[in-house]
């Protein structure tokens, strides 16, 4: 049975985030339409442009005139992979939707094999990268985030599977019902549920360029994540606090002793030094923490919508 979505049918969609593509968007559009085609002529291409410096919006407008299953959505300024998925995401009609990287890392031949465990009664298939072809320092820090990010979250989250997959109409809306302004659209996927599973496929270096994701970016999106999806910061800053706490008594018992026994000549050293580098660091370190989730959660109560929209093509509503 089709999905059908304000009167439109189709079987399957795919979802690409676009950002500094110009010379990929090509090569990206006519891979996926050459292994889609091996399942259904009944497909639409959803690309997503994130506001870009280049000209990948004209590259997605040259598609959309070459063929009308390829859709364009160009946000009115850079929003961010993760909110350029969820407008794909929002405009989607397929009963089956597959998420990919505009970079070609994620290897558009692997989609024939996800609908395939997809039609075994899974409703999520995701693409486990068992050889990534990142480089080391990428590979390392990327396993490091996970790590740290499991522990705060307390879900296990494997550094392997990113955003590629093939998810059902339902897991589908479940995403798009959910509406906090911080996305991560691969933890949202572990939060909701459902029947998955992770198949290995292959990951290809990138197409062209470079990645667009610079130290700052990941440092944020991992300190949003983090935020997000767990009050372990929280915690920590309580055990913390006890711990710091211990060591200043620690630390004055041993100030008291050198100077009963006369190593400390200047009055009052003891009770300054622990004041200023225990409690002050305590105080102040608790107040960032708090302030990070009292700052998240003013975001979200402004309501603004997670993207805008600034040009459609093919888009018909």
């Amino acid at each position: 049975m089709e999905f059908v979505k304000n009167g439109k049918q189709v079987h399957i969609s795919v979802v690409s985030p676009v950002y500094r593509a110009e010379l990929i968007v090509d090569e990206l559009v006519k891979r996926i339409k050459a292994q889609v085609s091996t399942i259904t002529e009944d497909f639409e291409i959803i690309l997503v442009e994130d506001c870009g410096p280049d000209n990948s919006w004209g590259k997605i407008v040259e598609n959309c005139k070459k063929d009308p299953r390829v859709k364009g959505l160009k946000l009115s300024k850079n929003f961010g992979q993760h909110h350029a998925i969820t407008a794909g995401l929002d405009y989607s009609c397929g009963q089956w939707v597959v998420v990919m990287d505009c970079d070609l890392q994620d290897v558009p031949e692997e989609i024939p094999r996800l609908y395939e465990h997809a039609l075994k009664g899974y409703e999520i298939v995701l693409a486990r990268r068992k050889e990534r072809q990142d480089k080391f320092i990428k590979r390392m820090t990327s396993k490091l985030f996970y790590i740290v990010f499991s522990y705060l979250s307390g879900v296990k989250q494997d550094g392997t599977i990113a955003n590629y997959g093939i998810y059902h109409r339902k897991v589908i809306d479940t995403l798009v019902a959910m509406k906090e302004p911080l996305r991560a659209f691969a933890p949202m996927v572990q939060w909701v549920g459902f029947n998955k599973i992770a198949i290995d496929v292959t990951h290809a270096e990138r197409f062209e360029g470079k990645t667009s994701y610079r130290w700052g970016k990941l440092i944020e999106l991992a300190l949003n994540i983090a935020i997000s999806y767990s009050d372990k910061p929280l915690k920590l800053v309580i055990k913390a606090g006890l711990l710091m706490s211990l060591g200043s008594v620690l630390f004055s018992i041993y100030s008291l002793i050198l100077y009963y026994e006369g190593r400390i000549k200047v009055l009052g050293y003891t009770s300054i030094i622990v004041s200023i580098w225990f409690l002050s660091g305590l105080i102040i370190f608790i107040l960032g923490i708090v302030g990070l989730y009292v700052g998240k959660t003013f975001d979200g109560i402004k309501n603004r919508p997670i993207y805008i929209i600034n040009n459609k093509e093919n888009i018909n509503e």
